[in-house]
């Protein structure tokens, strides 16, 4: 029977933390995936791991479509990132193009740009709660997807810019793993999403 549920645990996500050494909660988040007649949904437990704020995996998506996420419940910061590509066509990981950081909250509906690396962060005391119609096949992995590429994004360490709480404010944090990344700030509306 196939098993749409799935969830991303500590050991998992320290791949991808700023300190993969920092306590954090067993389950970062939860998956239910719905395949092709079903929405997806998951929620994100709120909290910090060592002053990083609760976020997902993050992606790149390994064909050519759009992804619309809806925040159904909380608030938090959803993360865009292109990479450079080299003088044959190839990604290049460790160097980006553009990175955006865009507030979100219960009732924006975000379309994710082709090829764009995206991941989103719990930044409120609730959980955060999202639906997409990214189109999963239940025959592969409900955790890894094969429409979706992790492996950049374990390579790097994750995303360019890691949210970090200071001063009871979300903030960005530079990826050290990165050698190109354009300058961000957290942008307050999904209208400012170019």
């Amino acid at each position: 029977m196939i098993q749409p549920y799935a969830s991303r645990t500590q050991e998992k996500m320290k791949e991808v933390l700023m300190n993969p050494n920092a306590m954090g909660p067993e389950i970062h988040y939860y998956m239910i995936r719905g395949g092709k007649d079903k929405r997806n949904i998951t929620v994100w437990e709120s909290g910090t791991v060592d002053g990083e704020y609760i976020k997902a995996y993050g992606h790149y998506h390994v064909d050519d479509f759009q992804e619309t996420y809806k925040i159904l419940e909380g608030e938090g910061i959803l993360l865009l990132q292109i990479r450079q590509k080299d003088a044959t066509g190839n990604f290049l990981n460790n160097k980006l193009s553009s990175f955006q950081a865009v507030k979100v909250k219960a009732g924006d509906s975000i379309a994710i740009p082709s090829f764009a690396g995206h991941l989103l962060v719990n930044t409120g005391k609730t959980w955060l709660v999202t639906s997409d119609d990214s189109p999963v096949n239940l025959d592969d992995s409900a955790s890894m997807p094969a429409h979706a590429d992790y492996e950049p994004i374990r390579e790097m360490h994750g995303f360019a810019y890691y949210v970090v709480e200071k001063d009871g404010q979300p903030t960005l944090v530079k990826n050290p793993n990165y050698l190109e990344v354009p300058e961000a700030t957290i942008k307050n509306d999904i209208s400012e999403i170019k």
